[in-house]
């Protein structure tokens, strides 16, 4: 039987960063990811630059990607407003991310498998863990880093996978010739909102969240496009303007954002796994590599020093997770109810625009600080 340290299921942002987090402190540590990089996921592809000096900090060299400083905002009708974020972001696919992130993990010694993972046990102070190629793994953590809904969930008797979901995703990269190159926008429509940025190719990234109830009052993607986003004057010129890189866009279903447990049966969860995070909440690449973070430090604590037993780590993760996220999520579930009210929205652009330190009070809510290393 093979045996780690740490076994981490899913080789997303978050189940990347706590291998290579945790290799980097000399522990044997294995990554179970269904799919093969590079890949594309549906993601907002911006990244805070909170978590800038912690990637730094593992020798994650992102020279590659679109600096960002400016966020524009515009409700249904098309009123707009532009303001600059005091921290910035960066625009960078994950498709470029989460290939950089497994070839680092590579070279830290971490082992990559390409197998689903069907059945997590836990038994006399270890974790067994099998697959679908039947051969069972050893280690004494594992971190569920497995995105936001799996037939893991299922077995473990998460409670959130027996509720549905109204929420869609659908993302597309488009070749744009005039979109603003340090913008990140954020346009509302009815039932929902779209984003939109650069990524390190050139390409600008649309990905939206759209009630299932309005989306499905059309026939596909395009029709809904042509109906509902090109409502509002920003998604239409931009939709017209650019040109499509992709022969379909990619779109996922049952998109929650219930409640989670951050820790259940002493899995440690982290990422989408522990909570989705809000597309409104500032930025939720960057706080699924900070909840690897926090994981990966309470782990090592456990492992390493040998002053800690698993119930004080598990109650560490789960007060170092809810300190972090629990407000800042919170904050962007009632932020998302006032944008997607075309009454409400109006309302809040208009106080944006008269009161500046309005819109610094949000963003500093939705984003975090930069990550002490």
């Amino acid at each position: 039987m093979n045996c780690y340290d740490a076994i981490i299921v899913g080789g997303g942002l978050a189940g990347l960063t706590a291998a290579l987090d945790l290799s980097g402190r000399g522990l044997r540590v294995a990554v179970f990811e269904k799919y093969r990089y590079p890949r594309h996921k549906v993601c907002g592809e911006y990244l805070s630059r909170e978590i800038l000096p912690y990637l730094q900090k593992l020798g994650v060299d992102l020279q590659h990607a679109v600096p960002i400083t400016t966020l524009q905002l515009s409700t249904q009708e098309g009123r707009s407003f532009r303001t600059k974020l005091p921290l910035g972001g960066m625009g960078i696919s994950r498709y470029a991310l989460d290939h950089l992130l497994y070839r680092n993990c590579l070279e830290s010694g971490v082992k990559v498998f390409f197998e689903k993972i069907e059945q997590i046990n836990f038994k006399k102070d270890r974790f067994s863990v099998s697959g679908q190629k039947n051969e069972r793994y050893q280690a004494k953590v594992v971190i569920g880093a497995y995105g936001k809904r799996s037939g893991l969930d299922k077995s473990l008797h998460r409670a959130f996978v027996e509720e549905k979901s109204p929420w869609l995703a659908v993302k597309a990269h488009y070749r744009h010739p005039d979109f603003p190159q340090n913008q990140v926008a954020l346009h509302s429509f009815e039932g929902g909102y779209c984003g939109l940025s650069k990524t390190e190719t050139g390409a600008v990234n649309l990905c939206y969240l759209a009630s299932y109830e309005n989306f499905m009052k059309f026939r596909d993607i395009n029709s809904f496009n042509n109906n509902v986003l090109k409502l509002n004057p920003f998604l239409r010129a931009f939709l017209e303007e650019a040109a499509p890189m992709w022969e379909q866009p990619l779109s996922i279903a049952q998109v929650s954002f219930a409640k989670k447990e951050a820790v259940l049966d002493h899995i440690l969860f982290c990422g989408d796994t522990a909570g989705l995070i809000h597309p409104l909440c500032g930025n939720g690449m960057a706080m699924a590599i900070h909840s690897a973070k926090l994981a990966a430090e309470e782990v090592a604590a456990f492992l390493l020093s040998g002053e800690k037993d698993r119930t004080t780590m598990e109650k560490n993760y789960k007060m170092a997770w809810n300190k972090q996220f629990e407000k800042r999520l919170r904050f962007g579930r009632a932020l998302q109810q006032l944008l997607i009210s075309n009454s409400l929205s109006n309302v809040v652009f208009s106080s944006l625009a008269n009161f500046p330190v309005l819109t610094r009070y949000i963003i500093r809510k939705t984003h975090g600080n930069p990550i002490a290393v």
